[in-house]
């Protein structure tokens, strides 16, 4: 008998540079393992806000892509705005005070008249596609994985077509994500988007999602099963020749205007002005999209010099980096709904042999991960005491050559184990 045929609808997908397309990369990589065949369907010419063009190479030779055309708006956005589109398509929000009114403007036509999203005109042309692909091979199974979320009514579509199981994946929440507040919507247009939610959650077959708190909330909406599959950490052949010689902090990744621990700018600044070492010592490294609210408040706290705004690298420079720096930056926003939110590079971040500084809610899905791996320390953005006694902390360790992280428990948060979870909902 022949492996089953699991037909995966998705957006981000190589060359798309970024966490989210890294996901379903492994899994359609380790698949095959457990007797299970993913076709992939992804579109043509998409509008990807980072390119990753060595994340290419990494795409299984053996396996079915099936591309179709995308008629997306940020074509004719970038002729209003090239830098605001772009921003906005990478999930960059200006604070509200500093908006441009164009920016406002895109983020009220983003937010009212593409719902769910801006890839909603690919819907239709998808589901007439896939329909004829689905009754030609003869597939029983669908994925579809958002954000974007009008991927899942692609799912909702043919699931009201054929008799195939669906599995809805959530890497992100839909009502209850950051960004969606500051969308401009009306109240018509959150309305229609909590019915599309709705519709979906209590349509597929099967939730996947992210974290906990994501399972916790859709709970509440759903009677469907629900399941966490996190992201993980996979193997790579990434080896640095040893840590920096500075006490070097790095974060990977976008840091957005809300996404700014002045706490920690503020403590670091301390510590520069009241220990002549440390200043010595100490250097800043941010590699990824940065909000320029966030590169503002570094300057205004006098970190200018000590600042190294690197950019958007590829994935091995961004491991690199990981393993190289002395103190790993996650930082999230401090309010409920980002409790949910697990960053893809937390795990990579896991098996770096770099201790972890959080800064983010308490009692968040993060701090528990962390916490239960013993790869770092977590702190909310009241505890400046605490957070500035344990950096001094890691920076005497530095000095004394011994600064490092002893983790435990990490197996389960390995690509291939997570897959394995994947293909337990896919049999």
């Amino acid at each position: 008998m022949g492996k089953k045929k699991v037909l995966i609808i998705l957006y981000y997908w190589p060359p798309a540079g970024g966490p989210g397309v890294q996901r379903w990369l492994k899994f359609v990589k380790y698949l095959p393992e457990f007797d299970i065949e993913p076709v992939v369907y992804c579109p043509e010419n998409p509008s990807y806000p980072i390119i990753d063009e060595s994340l290419v190479d990494e795409v299984p030779k053996n396996i079915t892509i099936l591309k179709q055309p995308i008629n997306e708006p940020y074509g004719l956005a970038n002729l209003f705005s090239k830098k605001s589109s772009n921003k906005i398509s990478s999930g960059v929000i200006s604070k509200a005070k500093k908006q441009s009114f164009v920016e406002k403007l895109m983020l009220y036509v983003r937010g009212n008249f593409f719902i769910p999203d801006a890839r909603k005109n690919w819907i239709k042309p998808s589901v007439k596609f896939l329909s004829n692909y689905i009754e030609k091979h003869k597939i029983e199974t669908i994925i579809t994985t958002g954000p974007p979320h009008s991927l899942h009514l692609i799912g909702l579509r043919l699931k009201e077509k054929f008799d195939v199981k669906w599995l809805a994946d959530f890497r992100d929440p839909w009502t209850t994500i950051g960004y969606h507040k500051a969308l401009k919507l009306t109240a018509s247009s959150k309305q229609k988007h909590n019915k599309l939610e709705l519709e979906v959650l209590n349509t597929a077959d099967e939730v996947i999602v992210t974290s906990n708190h994501t399972k916790q909330e859709f709970k509440t909406k759903t009677k469907q099963p629900i399941t966490v599959i996190t992201n993980g950490y996979d193997t790579h052949s990434v080896r640095v020749e040893g840590k920096d010689e500075k006490f070097t902090f790095a974060h990977i990744g976008s840091l957005l205007s809300e996404r700014n621990p002045n706490i920690l700018w503020k403590t670091i600044s301390e510590l520069i002005t009241e220990n002549e070492s440390f200043s010595k010592a100490f250097q800043l490294n941010l590699i990824g999209v940065v909000s320029d609210d966030v590169v503002e408040s570094i300057n205004d706290n006098g970190l200018k010099e000590y600042l190294n705004v690197i950019g958007y690298v590829n994935h091995d420079e961004a491991v690199a980096f990981q393993q190289k720096s002395r103190v790993l930056l996650l930082i999230e926003i401090d309010s409920e709904d980002t409790k949910a939110i697990i960053p893809g590079k937390l795990f990579e971040y896991l098996v770096s042999e770099t201790p972890i500084l959080f800064i983010g809610p308490k009692d968040s899905d993060v701090e528990e991960i962390i916490k239960k791996t013993n790869t770092g320390l977590s702190f909310n953005y009241t505890q400046k005491d605490e957070l500035k006694t344990q950096i001094l902390a890691w920076f005497k360790a530095f000095q004394k050559n011994n600064l490092e992280v002893n983790p435990v428990g990490l197996q389960p948060y390995s690509r291939k184990a997570l897959t394995e979870k994947l293909s337990v909902l896919l049999k």
